[in-house]
């Protein structure tokens, strides 16, 4: 930055306490050997500016002074501090600009001009605010205070974005997308182990995000486009690439227990498992392999942590845009075309071709609703049942990978019980979470959502025997012969009789609970025998 420079100093940086990162160096860069001798601070004002003060501020400092040593307000020329004033001013109003499109009703013809060949509607960040502001009412004190604090927090992105364009610009990459501080070598080190394991079925996806620092989707995302040569084969500009990753990863929200980020990188991981099965392997081209992690990635990108059911009943905008019909599924897919387009990641492609690759991972992704589960389970079955499934043909790899996806979006009940227990108390947190707030707003609990009558265990029985278990079964007859699969459904078995001695565990516990005092232990101790 020459002009703060020019101020302070080439080799003066300040530190804002608020960011935590070096402003003058951008986030992840080398900084600059200090020249305070053994001073671990910088001094606390220069030339009459507290470098103290969170960015706003000193902006409006620097603002003053300037503005001071012109003789007044306003003067005959710009200078170059004021220029880079007015930037930053105008990069704010840009960001806001931006937030207040996103999340703006679209036009009644529901179409966007792109720029390619298509009209296909798309859109970013529109699943918010969860229900009906008619139902919410928000105090306008409490609106007052929170749009104060959406505006500091915009003018600190709008710098960070600065800096992060500018790094850009020079060719630098960013290490970890995001990330306000550069990781432990010994933690990369160990991401980078872990790496190598990709393919296994017991990776460690949680493991693996703390130790990416809550990056795990982009870097296990670079990684596979790596592996299968992804980027040389579709000559993707990697800047674009990061871009777009660092987009979907931004665009799950981490406040959703079990519909976050890291859901996202676990169906990509097993996705890549599956990719791997011999029987696919061998047939699958490099486009299959480009939509099935992008599918897998980006399927369920912007989840308000509520089911269809539940947007429905309270007239969100989005279940009348939809038409109820899918629609958290086709919003994931208009919101990764949004974030295609925005990135020009497919930007290099002639428009017919890139109109196919949405059109496609619409496709795989509106196959993960599950109100569609038996249409897909009654295809895939007849088809085996046939014997005619042609994987020459790209239709039928095609359903295939719908499949695939399908089963690695609900692929928990079959990983090991230490992970799979983890995701298990996940999703029932996020559906108690809906069922709380159905009570508060004196609205019919949705079915698995009332925490008092739905345990865990009983929720897990009732999702593997009806949904997973089905599904697994026609899975293992079409990959047969097949080591993973066997140990997909033996991980299967087991986690299900688990939760069947955990549940019968718990309901004798309750009903012991009812009798005189002395008749429960016995109970006590064979749930501490099966936890």
């Amino acid at each position: 930055m020459p002009v703060l420079e020019g101020l302070w100093g080439p080799d003066l940086r300040m530190r804002d306490s608020g960011l935590g990162v070096d402003v003058g160096v951008c986030p992840g860069e080398a900084p600059s050997p200090p020249v305070w001798g053994s001073l671990r601070t910088p001094p606390i004002t220069c030339g009459g500016l507290s470098l103290a003060l969170e960015l706003p501020a000193l902006i409006r400092q620097l603002r003053s002074v300037w503005r001071a040593r012109r003789g007044g307000p306003r003067g005959p020329e710009k200078s170059q501090t004021s220029t880079w004033v007015e930037s930053e001013k105008e990069e704010v109003e840009e960001v806001k600009q931006g937030v207040e499109d996103g999340s703006a009703h679209l036009e009644a013809d529901g179409r966007v001009n792109t720029g390619h060949a298509g009209v296909l509607l798309v859109e970013r960040r529109g699943s918010y605010p969860l229900i009906d502001l008619r139902i919410l009412k928000t105090s306008a004190q409490q609106g007052g205070v929170e749009s104060g604090t959406r505006r500091k927090v915009k003018r600190q992105l709008s710098f960070q974005r600065y800096c992060h364009a500018s790094r850009l610009l020079r060719g630098a990459m960013p290490n970890t997308p995001g990330s306000l501080h550069l990781l432990d070598k010994n933690y990369l080190g160990q991401a980078a182990h872990m790496l190598s394991k990709v393919g296994t079925w017991n990776f460690d996806i949680f493991l693996f995000d703390r130790l990416t620092n809550g990056n795990s989707l982009v870097t296990l995302m670079c990684h596979l486009f790596n592996v299968y040569g992804l980027i040389h084969h579709f000559q993707l500009d990697m800047v674009k690439l990061h871009r777009f990753l660092g987009m979907v990863q931004e665009d799950y929200h981490s406040q959703n227990p079990y519909h976050n980020a890291v859901h996202a990188a676990d169906v990509t991981q097993a996705m890549h498992c599956y990719l791997k099965e011999p029987k696919l392997a061998e047939q699958l081209s490099p486009l299959d392999v480009f939509l099935a992690l992008m599918a897998a990635a980006a399927h369920d990108v912007d989840h308000p942590g509520v089911n269809q059911p539940f947007l429905i009943k309270t007239r969100h905008h989005l279940a009348s845009l939809y038409q109820n019909t899918s629609v958290l599924e086709s919003h994931h897919w208009r919101s990764t075309v949004g974030m295609l387009r925005e990135s020009g990641l497919l930007s290099h492609m002639p428009a017919d071709i890139s109109q196919d690759i949405e059109q496609q991972l619409g496709s795989l992704i509106l196959a993960t609703d599950i109100s569609r589960q038996n249409e897909f389970l009654s295809t895939f079955r007849e088809h085996l049942d046939n014997q005619d499934l042609d994987l020459q043909l790209a239709s039928h790899r095609h359903f295939i990978l719908q499949i695939a996806l399908k089963c690695a979006d609900v692929c928990n009940p079959c990983r090991v019980w230490e992970l799979s227990r983890q995701w298990s108390e996940r999703v029932c947190e996020e559906f108690y979470r809906q069922g709380d707030l159905e009570r508060k707003f004196d609205m019919e609990i949705s079915p698995l959502c009332n925490q008092h009558a739905d345990s865990v265990a009983a929720v897990q029985i009732g999702f593997i025997s009806y949904i997973v278990e089905p599904l697994f079964d026609e899975w293992h007859r079409f990959t047969e012969p097949s080591s993973l699969s066997h140990t997909m459904t033996g991980h299967m078995h087991k986690n299900k009789a688990r939760w069947s001695r955990l549940r019968y565990a718990n309901t004798a516990s309750d009903s012991q609970a009812e009798e005189p005092e002395g008749g429960g232990r016995g109970g006590g101790g064979e749930v501490e025998g099966i936890s």
